[in-house]
């Protein structure tokens, strides 16, 4: 285990890594997750080992510090991972990244191009207030002290079912609900006004499952490869883990 210092208060992100050879492959999970959990069986596969590889999880979430008084805003989230990816000299990595963290890492590289050569997203929020049947919006829909202290976690880790809420159960509740805010804020520039301006390598994964990506022509044009992922919803490395590493692994491989 790998863990730096993110906000001058002591507080330490932290990530597991994988010896390997190449430019560093990291993992970002999405909201209430873990990247462990949720790519670790991906990072194995034959196609894609051998790569040094990293599985960051972002602040209030995993392994890694909740500080009571931080942000978590977008912003915060892809700050405290550039800190994590400096302190493990890493630069011009492929991220691979989930949901509310694909949103993370177009800030991150939009911020810190150095680090960034090429961005796996996979269902990454590009806009934002997402639809109400997102888990981002149902936590948002609290207010802060009511979903920490007056039930409201617990009633979301009910709705969500037990596999999500197996590692939301895992994450600090204010960071959370601050996280959902900040995701249903999103960025100005919009996450999606950023990615059509990034210059590194872009591919965006769309489960079949989870309907047509809205603006996808749009986001074509500007030169990111839309894939959809046949027999996939919204977690596409469990549904379909074989066009997911596929996708990761790229079209020389």
């Amino acid at each position: 285990m790998r863990q730096a210092e993110f906000d001058g208060r002591g507080s330490r992100i932290r990530w597991t890594e994988a010896a390997g050879d190449g430019p560093a492959r990291v993992y970002v999970h999405g909201l209430g997750s873990a990247s462990t959990v949720y790519n670790a069986h991906i990072a194995a596969r034959p196609e894609l080992a051998g790569r040094r590889t990293l599985f960051v999880d972002l602040p209030g979430h995993g392994i890694s510090d909740r500080p009571a008084d931080f942000g978590y805003t977008l912003e915060d989230h892809a700050a405290a991972l550039a800190v994590a990816l400096d302190d493990a000299r890493v630069t011009g990595a492929e991220v691979v990244a989930h949901s509310m963290g694909g949103a993370v890492a177009i800030v991150l590289a939009d911020r810190r191009p150095d680090l960034v050569s090429r961005l796996v997203l996979v269902e990454a929020n590009l806009d934002p207030y997402p639809p109400v049947t997102a888990g981002s919006s149902g936590i948002a829909s609290y207010e802060e002290d009511d979903y920490v202290e007056n039930g409201g976690h617990a009633r979301v880790l009910e709705k969500v079912g037990p596999s999500w809420a197996a590692t939301m159960r895992l994450a600090d509740p204010r960071a959370l609900h601050r996280t959902a805010i900040g995701l249903m804020q999103g960025t100005s520039p919009t996450m999606r006004q950023l990615l059509v301006g990034l210059t590194a390598e872009r591919v965006y994964l769309q489960g079949e499952l989870s309907g047509e990506l809205p603006g996808a022509e749009g986001l074509e044009a500007a030169g990111v490869r839309v894939v959809t992922v046949p027999g996939a919803g919204h977690n596409i490395m469990f549904d379909n883990p074989d066009a997911f590493a596929a996708a990761v692994a790229g079209p020389a491989a």
